[in-house]
């Protein structure tokens, strides 16, 4: 029987375990990529497990989420990130070198390689046909220190693309459509290979929209094949050395199939406050929009920003609309500045910003009070863009400047035809902002500021908890809620102490002050409780706070995967109405949990104040069982180096 891409990449890269659904497996890693705002964490921990050189093939630190210096704490934290990978053997991308996910398209990707980031879109990876999957910092860690990376051996969606798109439909209006399907929560413990003949039709920047927007899905990752149109763009970016055909075999077989006619495609759009509340642009043409933002990892290529210029020429954004776009990398923003683009852009009302995730995690640009914005981002979660009560919606670049124009959501499709843009045969090569390790790390000093804090460590499970429910939370609980974004709270990244005073602040001010004063306790969620970014702060900070464990209906991969890294017990509800009758305050006990743990996938726990036991569940490996029970991954690795 002939194999898909995922069982390909995965069986050449197989540590440990046997590639059946759900049974556990470790492969080896290949590639890293960290961001500052998680990368901090990351290279701390690394530090600690007393490794002097990244064991990986490439390892590359970016600086692009918190580029706004309005205090001390990012700028020493961007020097400690410079120095440390100059130290360790790991590239560093400088501040305003372009977002990681479109600079390691452009310079770094290889087919049929793995890779693990410490940021939910590192599958954007996925477009060039690599194994590019999302993680938290400290597993990225355990991976530049040579170490596997475990994941329960996902199943394989085939997506099966036929047809081509249609006048201004895009990419992204392809993986609105996919979450529609699928949903927020549909893609867990799953990846997503796109197929047919639909693909050929697609250029590597829009099969990476699509796979960096999979994350979305709640997927593992997403996949595209690496074939002659992979081939062209990697010698466009001076790498043909590195291409690898990598297509599935003509007999390969999938645990599901969905199929999409790229034909009947029309511009869609993600209505607040979810990726998936898809709605078609047309039955939203009279909403009046206040901003438009443009950029993002998911849509800020030089072929999407070539289109928006295309556009954009010869007009003038609507008077009640302000626009800002934000190139994704120093090679885009160069190419646009060279042929004239950039000044096209300017023209029209643009507000250009620096090669930077910017507005996308809140970091500048939040719309007005009760404001509605139109934004080519993957994530719209309440709140996110700075702005408690503004309405976001997520579309195509196309529909956003469209709607620039207009001041209503406008359908693109209304527009005059647009130039035609042929992808670049030749890019721009200047990597002069990337720097390379040095050639005598042992001369290199690890220069820490004030705000960098030592990484607290938990201690191990106890046998017994008798502790209170500190919080209780809806369905589709995201890492936003839990850990905030944005410029109040990012630069706190490397201090826990400080940082965790934010921990749950939109949902319930004092949860902070509650969890202290109680000495830790329990959270108790819905469905898909930690979806959307990898941060692992909101795993690490609860741990700070004295949390134990999270009972939920069900949970989101990457999160869960990092409470177990910090040692807090995620668990779930056998029976899920057991979740209605807990209340804020309740006393919770778990007995002979170090006893139970290991042997059952059941626990009981005992409802004190309303007199209840609940059946609580788990499917934890033997392996993240120890880990939990050490105290977490930290622990648990120094325990068996």
């Amino acid at each position: 029987m002939g194999k898909n891409i995922v069982e390909k990449i995965l069986s050449a890269h197989l540590v440990e375990g046997t590639m059946n659904p759900g049974e556990e497996i470790a492969i080896r890693i290949d590639q890293t990529l960290t961001q500052d705002a998680t990368g901090t964490m990351a290279y701390l921990q690394f530090e600690a497990m007393g490794v002097d050189q990244v064991k990986t093939d490439l390892s590359v630190s970016y600086v692009d989420h918190n580029t706004l210096q309005s205090g001390f704490e990012n700028a020493d934290d961007h020097l400690y990130l410079q120095t440390v990978a100059n130290k360790h053997g790991v590239y560093f991308s400088r501040p305003g070198n372009g977002i990681c996910h479109q600079v390691h398209l452009e310079r770094f990707g290889v087919p049929g390689k793995t890779m693990l980031g410490s940021d939910s879109h590192t599958p954007t990876g996925g477009g060039l046909g690599m194994i590019a999957i999302g993680a938290g910092g400290l597993d990225v860690a355990v991976a530049m220190a040579g170490g596997p990376f475990y994941l329960s051996m996902p199943k394989v969606v085939q997506v099966n693309l036929t047809g081509s798109l249609s006048r201004y439909v895009s990419a992204k209006d392809i993986i609105l459509k996919v979450l529609e399907i699928i949903s927020v929560k549909g893609g867990v413990g799953k990846i997503v290979e796109y197929t047919g003949p639909g693909v050929k039709t697609l250029s590597v920047p829009e099969r990476a929209t699509i796979t960096n927007m999979g994350a979305e899905l709640g997927a593992t990752t997403s996949v595209f094949p690496s074939d002659e149109t992979t081939k062209a763009f990697l010698a466009a970016q001076n790498r043909e050395s590195d291409f690898q055909e990598m297509v599935p075999d003509a007999d390969a077989t999938y645990d599901e199939t969905i199929e999409i006619n790229l034909d009947t495609l029309e511009p869609l759009t993600a209505a607040p406050h979810s990726p998936d509340a898809i709605k078609t642009v047309v039955s939203l043409s009279d909403m009046k929009v206040n901003q438009v933002a443009i950029g993002s990892c998911t849509n800020s290529s030089y072929m999407d920003l070539m289109r928006v210029a295309s556009i954009l020429k010869g007009k003038m954004v609507h008077p009640d609309v302000s626009l800002v776009i934000s190139p994704g990398s120093r090679q885009v923003y160069k190419m646009l500045a060279d042929n004239g683009a950039l000044g096209v852009l300017i023209e029209a009302g643009a507000r250009i910003l620096e090669s930077a995730c910017g507005p996308c995690i809140g970091m500048g640009q939040a719309p007005c009070s009760k404001g509605v914005s139109v934004r080519t981002f993957n994530r719209n979660f309440k709140g996110r863009s700075g702005t408690a009560d503004a309405d976001i919606y997520l579309t195509s670049p196309e529909t956003a400047a469209a709607t620039a124009l207009k001041g209503t959501m406008a359908d693109p499709r209304d527009l005059e035809d647009f130039d035609d843009i042929p992808m670049p045969t030749s890019f721009i090569i200047d990597d002069r902002m990337i720097i390379a390790p040095s050639a005598t790390p042992e001369e290199v000093e690890v220069r820490r500021g004030p705000n960098i804090k030592p990484l607290p460590i938990k201690v191990p499970v106890e046998e017994r908890i008798e502790k209170e429910v500190l919080l209780k939370v809806e369905d589709n609980i995201t890492t936003d809620h839990i850990m905030p974004a944005g410029a109040k709270v990012l630069p706190l990244r490397s201090n826990i102490p400080e940082i965790s005073k934010h921990v749950f602040c939109q949902n319930d001010e004092e949860f902070c002050n509650r969890a202290q004063e109680k000495n830790g306790g329990f959270i108790v969620g819905g469905h898909n409780y930690g979806q959307g970014s990898s941060r692992e702060h909101a795993a690490l900070a609860p741990m700070y706070l004295g949390v134990q464990a999270v009972i939920t209906k069900s949970f989101a991969r990457i999160h869960k995967a990092n409470l177990v890294n910090f040692g807090i017990l995620p668990l779930t509800f056998k029976n899920e109405v057991d979740y209605d009758s807990i209340e804020l305050g309740d006393v919770l006990v778990f007995d002979k949990i170090r006893e139970t743990l290991p042997e059952s996938n059941e626990l009981t726990i005992r409802n004190e104040t309303k007199d209840l036991d609940y059946v609580v569940t788990h499917d934890l490996s033997e392996r993240f069982v120890q880990i939990v029970l050490a105290g977490g991954l930290l622990n648990f690795t120094k325990q068996n180096a």
